[in-house]
């Protein structure tokens, strides 16, 4: 009888033992897996430019190329005029002052700028060209001529006074060579007046010599009184023809 309690009290013990487990085991909830985070993406990259202008320098009118580069970039403006641009390029422009250019460009990362500066200057106008110098006019107005007395050819008081004014033309205007052409009124014989044309015209030349003028410069010629500068038989007219007579001779 005390064995088959005891029996009894076993079965029942490890039976109620087996209920707790089993009650246990029940209430436990598996572990929670948690998911794996997402790793965020990457910042967009801040765009780069930059812009050249070759010249830099241009005379007023004249054009300078503009020249760029840039990456990570999905809009770019050049201003002043120039607008929307690609990513890489040149253009040709002709500013009228000097102008700093800028290229801005932006994209996802932000945005960049870049500049250059093209100087613009005005030219100096052309010089104004001289106008031609008339040696002959000066000559003609410069020039003095030496007159003699009747059946003369010595330098007179106001021959002397002519010839220094000559002899000054002479000596500022160093390239010019002259002719001294003797002259004679119409009294007297052909071949006289002849003898006495070239001793007027020899008188001043030396005349011109003592004042500094090279003789190399000099030549010298008789007409007599074969030209005439006045034809009418008086002493008025007889004096205009009795002179030592310049002539530029280059």
């Amino acid at each position: 009888m005390n064995r088959v309690s005891s029996s009894l009290y076993r079965g029942a013990m490890f039976t109620a033992m087996l209920a707790v487990v089993l009650v246990a085991g029940c209430k436990t909830k598996p572990p929670e897996v948690k998911p794996t985070p997402t790793a965020p993406p990457p910042p967009a990259a801040k765009p780069t430019v930059s812009l050249q202008a070759n010249p830099t320098s241009i005379n007023k009118g004249d054009s300078t190329t503009l020249t760029w580069t840039s990456t990570d970039a999905t809009q770019l403006t050049i201003s002043p005029d120039v607008g929307a641009v690609t990513a890489q390029g040149s253009t040709k422009v002709t500013p009228s002052d000097s102008t700093t250019y800028t290229i801005t460009a932006s994209g996802p990362g932000g945005s960049a700028d870049s500049s250059a500066r093209v100087t613009v200057s005005t030219p100096p106008p052309p010089p104004q060209q001289q106008p031609a110098i008339d040696y002959d006019a000066i000559f003609l107005r410069e020039v003095r001529d030496a007159y003699f007395d009747f059946n003369k050819a010595d330098i007179r008081p106001d021959a002397r006074e002519a010839l220094a004014k000559t002899a000054d033309l002479l000596r500022n205007y160093p390239q010019f060579k002259v002719t001294i052409e003797g002259h004679c009124d119409e009294r007297g014989s052909t071949e006289y007046n002849l003898v006495l044309g070239d001793r007027r015209a020899a008188a001043v030349k030396s005349y011109l010599v003592s004042l500094g003028i090279s003789a190399d410069r000099m030549n010298t010629v008789s007409y007599g009184k074969e030209k005439p500068f006045c034809t009418e038989s008086n002493e008025a007219c007889w004096q205009k023809n009795r002179v030592g007579h310049f002539v530029k001779a280059n």
